[in-house]
């Protein structure tokens, strides 16, 4: 068995597919990816697991498989997160210090930080991410690390990002089960992030979204700070679910004519072109026109859009957002998509490819947009060890878990009623729901 400890694990669970991966870092600070799998999922309905036992063995599967192949025994993961009950709210802190001749700590943001996660939060929700945003000391406000600086009161801004516990609870149950430790649960869109942008874009300002098969996440970022995150609970598999039930086909022919013969462009689709399907169990084939199959793929596919475009509006950088739209996941790669939202939008497009921190011996198939998440999850758990690794006591490493906190902060939850309403809230019944085959 391999030595572990230079190793990250994470496990990317999602409504098409379930992947699991170990990665490790070289001299050179790229990620040399060791060992994946991944299987198809068939418990998790828009980013939310729904039947525990499907997922539990996905999970073993894969995990199975990595093991065989890595010859390194998984003990602990990172998971990422997703669903409409994500939200993310923006809050405000202080700290009075009690001298000023000592520069600000790691300590006092800390503490800022802790006390975030403090604030009143519906009884069945959980705060999974807090992350700093900008700082004041003194009344002078300043963008970057404050760490070094003098001052008597140190504000800061804080991106919060806000949980049902039921689906925390139920991802921890699957991946318990297997005899794995879940170190943290990372919001998905900051994983895809991770993998696909650049410091330039994210200086520049840039809007990620990642298409999965059940939802599409959200992740703007300006001037290297994220500033708006969001996740919208429809993605590819709505709109294979369009094609099944207008051309009357089953859903492995309806992903395959999306796949292999759609456009998000209906106007730039052969209109005298057709494919034929064959029929089912000996019935007749039927005939499909490149041009009709793509009038259904655009009109699902601006609903999506409409809601993007949407959530940057609200983030309040629609307008700033230089480096433009970076789309990545599965659902990225359909024909004409870049061109599409960029006219919808009015910003560029472009496909995100997971290869900015990858080693170079990386095996060609993981560089794939459909990886974005799984890959990210592994450079968000290095950026958490390293934090972990830095609050300690003489040996001992103190344990930072993202999910589970003190009793006294749990009983204040029941107390107070929440905030801000969860965003996607408004828009009621905006998309019919969709039986997911």
């Amino acid at each position: 068995m391999k030595d572990k400890k230079n190793y990250v694990a994470a496990i990317d669970i999602g409504t098409t597919k379930i992947v699991a991966i170990v990665g490790q870092k070289n001299e050179f600070k790229k990620l040399e990816i060791v060992g994946y799998s991944s299987t198809p999922s068939k418990g998790v309905r828009r980013g939310v697991v729904l039947n525990i036992q499907d997922t539990i063995n996905e999970i073993q599967t894969v995990i199975r498989d990595v093991e065989e192949k890595t010859n390194i025994k998984i003990d602990e993961v990172f998971v990422g997160i997703a669903g409409q009950h994500i939200k993310s709210i923006q809050n405000h802190g202080y700290l009075n210090r009690d001298s000023t001749d000592d520069g600000i700590s790691q300590n006092d943001i800390q503490k800022l930080i802790d006390d975030m996660y403090r604030i009143p939060v519906d009884s069945d929700e959980e705060i999974l991410h807090v992350i700093p945003q900008s700082y004041i000391i003194d009344g002078e406000y300043s963008e970057k690390n404050p760490i070094g600086i003098c001052g008597k009161r140190l504000e800061a801004n804080f991106h919060i990002v806000i949980g049902k516990i039921a689906s925390a609870n139920n991802i921890k149950k699957c991946v318990n089960r297997v005899d794995i430790a879940v170190n943290s649960l990372i919001l998905e869109p900051l994983a895809s992030s991770q993998a696909v942008l650049t410091n330039e874009e994210k200086e520049a300002g840039v809007a990620l979204i990642d298409i999965g098969g059940g939802t599409t996440d959200i992740a703007v970022f300006y001037d290297n700070v994220i500033r708006h995150t969001a996740v919208i609970p429809v993605g590819g598999n709505a709109i294979t679910n369009d094609i099944k039930t207008e051309f009357a086909v089953i859903n492995e022919q309806a992903e395959k004519l999306k796949k292999d013969y759609g456009s998000t462009l209906a106007e730039l689709a052969p209109k005298n072109q057709i494919v034929t399907v064959p029929g089912i169990n000996g019935r007749p084939s039927r005939e499909i026109s490149f041009n009709s199959l793509s009038h259904v793929i655009q009109a699902r596919m601006e609903e999506i859009i409409g809601v993007i475009s949407f959530e940057l509006e609200s983030s309040g950088y629609m307008n700033k957002l230089g480096a433009g739209i970076v789309i990545t996941g599965g659902g990225s790669l359909l024909k004409h998509l870049p061109q599409l939202i960029s006219f919808k939008t009015g910003l560029d497009v472009k496909i995100g490819y997971p290869n900015e921190h990858l080693a170079g011996n990386t095996d060609e198939k993981l560089n794939h947009p459909m990886f974005a998440t799984s890959i990210g999850l592994l450079l968000e758990g290095y950026e958490i060890l390293d934090k972990q690794n830095k609050i300690e006591t003489g040996n001992k490493v103190k344990e930072a878990k993202t999910i589970e906190k003190p009793e006294e902060v749990k009983e204040e939850k029941k107390k107070k009623k929440p905030i801000f309403d969860n965003i996607m809230q408004k828009f009621g019944n905006f998309f019919e729901d969709e039986k997911i085959q």
